[in-house]
C-alpha cells in the first residue's frame, strides 16, 4: 500500500507521454521519477523537459527501478503487451495506454500475469475517469432517461495520413478503429455493458488497415449502439445516449465534454457544465488521481476501469476486426 507521494515512470516519450506527463506533475501527491526510451537521447530530453531526475535507454532498467510505485505503458498500442509485460513480471503496477493491447489474447495475457502477481493494472480509458462522463453515468444508472434504448457515438478526425504514419501501419496495429473506435466502443459499453451481436462494415486501405468503420451492437435488451470512427474524415465526435424517458447530447468531444445536455420528457432541457475546480476537461490528470486512489486503497484493479471491462470491450474490438477483415502480422 503506498502511504505517501506516488512515484510515476513513464516508459515512452511520445506525444501522449509529455501529455500526461504536464498533467501528472501538476498533482501535489505525485513525483514523476523515471523515463525510459529505447533511445538514451530521447530518455534525456523528456527528463530535461519535465525535471525527472533518471533518464534510461532502455525498458528493463525502468522496470527493475524499485522507487517506482507505477509505471504509465505510452508505446504504440502494438507494444503494450511487451512492455506493461515486462513491468509486471518485474514487480511494477501498471496503468497501460488504450487500446489496451492489439488483442483480446495479449489483454487476456496482461490480465492473468497482473492478478497471478498481485500487481495492479488500469487501461488508461481517460473517459471513464473524467467526473462528467462519471456523472452522465450516474444519471443514466439513476434512470434519469429511463431505459436506455440506443447510444450512438462517433470519433473521426481528417488526415491524410502517408503509408508510412503509424496509423496506416498493420504492424503497428494501424486503422481507425484500434486508435479511434476504441472511444465510442467504450462509451456504449460503459452504459450497456457488453453487446450479444455485432455487425460492422469498413473501408480498408491498400496495406489492409480500416479507414473507416461502422458498427451497430445489440443486447438482448433491445438495445442498439451506432459507433462510427475514421482516420479520413473529421467528425463531430458527439455523442447521445436515448432512453425510454429522456435523452442525453454531448454536442462535441464526448470523451472528455465540457458541458452535456439532459433532455427529459415534458421538461425544459437541463445543461450540465464541468466543475473548474475539476481541472481543464482536457486534462488526463483523472486517471492518475484514480490510480492513486487505488494504490493507496491497496486495491488492484479499478471499479472506475475495470479489468473484466476493458477485456469485454477487446473482445468487441476483435470481432468487430473479424466482420471488417482486418488482421495484424503474427494473428
Amino acid at each position: 500500500m503506498v502511504e505517501q507521494k506516488v512515484r510515476w515512470g513513464i516508459l515512452a516519450t511520445g506525444g501522449i507521454a509529455a501529455t500526461f506527463a504536464a498533467d501528472l506533475v501538476d498533482l501535489p501527491d505525485a513525483e514523476l521519477v523515471a523515463v525510459a526510451s529505447r533511445s538514451q537521447a530521447s530518455a534525456d530530453a523528456f527528463a530535461e523537459r519535465f525535471g525527472i531526475g533518471r533518464a534510461y535507454g532502455d525498458w528493463d532498467s525502468l522496470a527493475a527501478d524499485e522507487d517506482i510505485d507505477v509505471v504509465y505503458v505510452a508505446t504504440p498500442h502494438s507494444a503494450h503487451r511487451a512492455a506493461a509485460g515486462l513491468c509486471l513480471e518485474a514487480g511494477r503496477n501498471v496503468l497501460c495506454e488504450k487500446p489496451f493491447t492489439l488483442n483480446l489474447r495479449e489483454a487476456e495475457e496482461l490480465v492473468a500475469l497482473a492478478r497471478d502477481r498481485g500487481r495492479f493494472l488500469m487501461e488508461a480509458m481517460w473517459m471513464y475517469c473524467n467526473p462528467m462522463v462519471r456523472r452522465l453515468k450516474a444519471l443514466v444508472d439513476d434512470g434519469a432517461i429511463g431505459e436506455v434504448r440506443s447510444v450512438s457515438a462517433d470519433f473521426g478526425i481528417a488526415g491524410p495520413f502517408p503509408v508510412s504514419h503509424r496509423l496506416r501501419d498493420p504492424a503497428q496495429g494501424g486503422g481507425a478503429l484500434l486508435d479511434l473506435g476504441v472511444y465510442p466502443v467504450s462509451f456504449a459499453q460503459l452504459l450497456l455493458g457488453e453487446p450479444s451481436d455485432i455487425t460492422a462494415r469498413a473501408a480498408l486501405s491498400e496495406e489492409g488497415v480500416d479507414l473507416q468503420t461502422g458498427a451497430v451492437l445489440s443486447w438482448e435488451s433491445g438495445a442498439l449502439a451506432s459507433v462510427h470512427c475514421s482516420i479520413v474524415g473529421g467528425t463531430a465526435t458527439a455523442a447521445s445516449v436515448t432512453g425510454s424517458q429522456g435523452r442525453i447530447d454531448i454536442p462535441h468531444g464526448f470523451f472528455f465534454p465540457d458541458h452535456f445536455v439532459l433532455h427529459r420528457d415534458g421538461r425544459d432541457p437541463e445543461k450540465f457544465l464541468a466543475d473548474p475546480a475539476d481541472g481543464p476537461h482536457t486534462s488526463m490528470r483523472h486517471e492518475a488521481i484514480e490510480v492513486m486512489r487505488a494504490l493507496r486503497a491497496g486495491e488492484t484493479e479499478s471499479p472506475v476501469v475495470p479489468l473484466d471491462g476493458t477485456l469485454a470491450v477487446m473482445r468487441t474490438l476483435d470481432a468487430i476486426r473479424e466482420r471488417i477483415g482486418v488482421r495484424y502480422p503474427g494473428e
